[in-house]
């Protein structure tokens, strides 16, 4: 599973950073949790609103920071 935090370092960004991370190891689930910086790369993903959370290619989250179970709910689904 290839996981994108995509955010250009704000602290709702880096939280979101956090709590993935968290998400990962308490599900389990095989990841690599990378983070995008570039704004140029962010805005090539089709996002406007950061933070944002892109899991295999899809985007399923934009513009908050969900908790570490929300987060683990969408790895496992």
């Amino acid at each position: 599973m290839e996981i994108k935090v995509l955010g250009t370092g704000c602290a709702k960004c880096k939280a979101l950073e956090k709590a993935t991370i968290e998400a990962v190891e308490k599900s389990g689930v095989q990841a690599t949790v990378t983070k995008v910086e570039d704004i140029v790369e962010i805005m090539q993903s089709g996002v406007m609103t950061t933070p944002a959370l892109i899991i295999d290619g899809e985007i399923v989250v934009k513009g908050k920071v969900p908790s570490v179970n929300e987060i683990a709910a969408l790895l496992t689904k």
